[in-house]
């Protein structure tokens, strides 16, 4: 059942829009609450009336309503547990696949941080096309969650396979997709960015880590099931995560202790913050005034986290721990692995193009204790938190 859950459901300009009313009415009854959000030819083939009826709540296609009030598709795409597109018309699939975001549904879609699962509803030729099976792939290899359409007559009067799946079935999907996901029950802890260790009130020591590693692999554990604590130091990155504890902090000493109270009851450890090597010995009360020619700070070795942690390790903890190397890379991740009592870790080197920090991409190694190693591509941040999180699962059923 899906007693609880937030389903946004996307209805776009098909014949089969009509069945949203009844999918609506079946989520309903098992317990989920349910948004919609309609494309402008939706409205040709059923009302917003009637959604918002069953729903219980407004039915949005406009960025702005009623003296010009802002129907925010962030906010839309944070609410939501599951995003749900049903009809996907041949048009929304396109703009799915190539970042059209020319109305609130896309807008939402390519705000939305949970899973997201659609069904296509289109004539069987349109399915057969070389553009549509690739826009499919493309979705698929992204991690979104196909409802296949299935064989009948068609709108067209043609028969054979385009019919958008009915809801009972898509509901099962939704209900098969919360009850099974395979770290359900298990409790995680990720750590994520960089530290800050403060030299006088204005300045600190830190580096360039914006935390899109870690922020990726809290939704990616969350999505599989795991109770998420994400412990994160300064980032940009909004903090409004569905299902997911964020607990910010600013030093090293803070992620330390954070960390420390977490963990003890955590069955996966995902250490993959930058957290500072040093921190100055002492921390000037007041702004340091530029004077002489030269400043030296004496800097002192912050807490090793991922050692503390590691030393604390009891049977049935995972850790996973993070190398950013420049040189000896394998070698060094190595022996971090084997010092630091991890049970896998994950190499990136700042050599290769498009990986480390600052970017939305991520090119990494995960290595094993027996020392077995996987290269993968160089994928985006979030499919690269899809193939940790795979390997982490692996490894717990291994």
């Amino acid at each position: 059942m899906l007693s609880g859950k937030r389903i946004l459901l996307g209805v776009s300009g098909s014949i089969a829009a009509y069945k949203a009313a009844i999918l609506i009415r079946l989520l309903i009854k098992s317990g989920a609450e349910v948004k919609v959000v309609m494309t402008a030819s939706a409205h040709d083939f059923i009302t917003p009336l009637t959604l918002s009826t069953l729903s219980k709540n407004p039915v949005l296609t406009h960025f702005t309503k009623e003296q010009g009030k802002w129907n925010n598709h962030v906010e839309l795409g944070l609410w939501a547990d599951a995003l749900v597109i049903a009809p996907t018309s041949a048009n929304t699939l396109a703009k799915m696949a190539n970042g059209i975001c020319d109305n609130l549904l896309m807008a939402s879609y390519l705000s939305a941080r949970c899973p997201v699962f659609f069904a296509p509803a289109m004539d069987l030729d349109m399915l057969q096309h070389p553009s549509t099976k690739q826009n499919i792939d493309k979705l698929i290899a992204w991690g979104n969650h196909l409802i296949h359409p299935t064989h009948g007559e068609l709108a067209s009067g043609l028969v054979g396979t385009g019919r958008m799946a009915e809801p009972e079935e898509i509901l099962n999907s939704l209900e098969q997709f919360f009850a099974n996901r395979p770290l359900k029950g298990k409790k995680a802890l990720v750590t994520a960015g960089p530290t800050h260790e403060a030299i006088d009130p204005v300045r600190f020591i830190s580096n360039h880590s914006t935390g899109k590693m870690g922020f990726a692999i809290a939704e990616q554990l969350a999505e599989q099931g795991a109770t998420v604590t994400l412990i994160t130091g300064p980032t940009s990155l909004s903090k409004e995560l569905n299902g997911i504890k964020v607990i910010s902090v600013n030093s090293a000493d803070e992620m330390y202790e954070a960390s420390l109270a977490v963990f003890k009851d955590a069955d996966i450890s995902v250490l993959s913050a930058a957290v500072a090597d040093y921190k100055p010995a002492q921390k000037a009360d007041q702004k340091i005034k530029k004077k002489d020619e030269t400043l030296t700070i004496e800097l002192v070795k912050t807490k090793d986290i991922a050692a503390e942690l590691g030393k604390l390790k009891r049977n049935g903890q995972l850790i996973v721990g993070f190398a950013l190397e420049t040189e000896n890379e394998k070698a060094h991740a190595e022996k971090k692995l084997t010092s630091k009592n991890f049970d896998l870790i994950v190499l990136n080197s700042l050599n290769d193009k498009g990986a480390g920090f600052g970017h939305d991409t991520n090119k990494i190694t995960i290595i094993d204790s027996t020392k077995k190693s996987k290269e993968f591509n160089l994928k985006s941040k979030k499919e690269v938190a899809r193939d940790i999180v795979t390997t982490i699962i692996e490894h717990m059923h291994a």
